[in-house]
């Protein structure tokens, strides 16, 4: 028998920094600030949209290796796919210029890291790739759809003078301390379909149908399907065919080959 498709429940997450209104992806209103939504099928790949009103703090991630010596986890490559964003709208990732990790470090205790930081504006449909390793920070005003190893192992390293818990010695440890790599430029698969980035922990598409996208039945692949407006489905390995509407889509998986996708 082959796998079901499941749509994924969010698991809200309340954040000082998030919003109580989260239109048009979610309907609801809340009490409370909600900065992150959570959808998590128990893979190697987790999924969150954020929404953020302030900026949040500076942080960095270490890799597997480090992370699985000093945690027993993965470690945690990401990737930002901007769904909206407001002014001031603007993310960071890297330096402006290359500095020591003594720089870095007394950078991180004086606040003059923020300065020091790659701010750059952003617009829905960009893509940004967040390495392990890569200092980064996320502006107010946006929305983002994060893609990442399934971990939650996060070096806070500077966060604005509010009393939260630095860890400065094993996040200047595993920091890159120059600027950032080029974004990846998305590669034309086929007819309304792109790839956005591919790296060793997972591939993302854009999927763009006039009518519907279809995964057939059979894949080799456990997928991830997010709809830009907040819809999540799990796809298993093995599966059952999954249709649903067109409009554009993300696909991500853990594959060295494309997945067979139908669109209409």
């Amino acid at each position: 028998m082959r796998n079901l498709p499941f749509q994924v429940t969010p698991d809200f997450r309340e954040r000082v920094w998030g919003r109580r209104d989260l239109r048009p992806f979610f309907s609801q209103t809340f009490e409370k600030p909600i900065g992150e939504a959570w959808f998590d099928c128990g893979r190697p790949i987790l999924v969150k949209l954020l929404f953020t009103s302030e900026r949040l703090s500076v942080q960095v991630h270490p890799d597997d290796a480090y992370a699985q010596k000093h945690h027993g986890s993965l470690g945690k490559t990401e990737a930002w796919y901007v769904l909206d964003s407001q002014p001031p709208g603007e993310v960071a990732v890297g330096f402006k210029e290359p500095l020591t990790r003594e720089k870095l470090k007394a950078s991180a205790l004086n606040g003059e890291i923020e300065h020091l930081l790659n701010w750059r504006k952003v617009k829905p449909r960009d893509l940004i790739f967040t390495p392990a390793g890569a200092v980064h920070a996320i502006g107010a005003g946006v929305t983002i759809c994060e893609i990442q190893e399934n971990s939650d192992i996060t070096y806070r390293l500077y966060d604005y003078g509010r009393p939260r818990e630095l860890h400065l010695e094993r996040g200047v440890e595993v920091s890159h301390l120059g600027p950032p790599e080029s974004d990846p430029k998305p590669l034309q698969l086929s007819d309304g379909r792109e790839e956005l980035v591919a790296c060793e922990h997972f591939r993302i598409e854009r999927l763009r149908a006039s009518r519907a996208v279809t995964i057939p039945a059979g894949s080799p692949h456990y997928l991830i399907l997010i709809g830009t407006m907040g819809e999540v489905w799990c796809i298993p390995a093995d599966n059952e065919p999954l249709t649903v509407s067109g409009g554009e889509w993300l696909l991500t998986y853990t594959s060295e080959t494309p997945a067979e996708v139908r669109l209409s």
